[in-house]
């Protein structure tokens, strides 16, 4: 099986559209994903086995008056059947590579503290500036 790790640009949603159980958390609507790949500062990179998306990864520029631009890992998921085989790695390290490109200095990511799995995968990823921080996140409907 071969398989690509490739960004996506506006245009081409109908590849999300193929994508196996559990990447995403909720069906994808096309026009959320259409809207979402153009808007600047947006970025998607998915993982295609054999035309099929086993994997995304999705972050946000976000940018600031007072800190440095940071890149904001907003999702990162693999169907089960292709866990445990180095996707989210490589997704994870192209996505440090976009932003480093559109100039952050920093990326982070946040994850449930018993997701061991997700945890295991973010403390392998380059050198973090510190331990996992606590914190305290609020949701609210609009």
């Amino acid at each position: 099986m071969a398989l690509e790790i490739r960004r996506l640009f506006p245009g081409d949603d109908v590849l999300v559209m193929r994508a196996a159980d559990e990447v995403f958390d909720e069906p994808v609507r096309p026009d959320r994903l259409s809207a979402y790949l153009a808007e600047p500062g947006h970025f998607m990179v998915v993982a295609l086995a054999d035309g099929i998306v086993v994997g995304q990864c999705a972050a946000v520029i976000h940018r600031h008056p007072d800190k440095v631009s940071e890149l904001y890992i907003d999702e990162v998921g693999v169907a089960p059947a292709f866990q445990r085989q180095g996707i989210a790695t490589r997704m994870l390290d192209a996505m440090f590579a976009l932003g480093c490109e559109h100039g952050c200095e920093e990326a982070w990511v946040g994850t449930e503290p018993d997701n061991v799995a997700a945890r295991a995968l973010y403390e392998s990823r380059k050198e973090p500036r510190g331990p996992a921080e606590g914190f305290v996140m609020y949701v609210y409907r609009l």
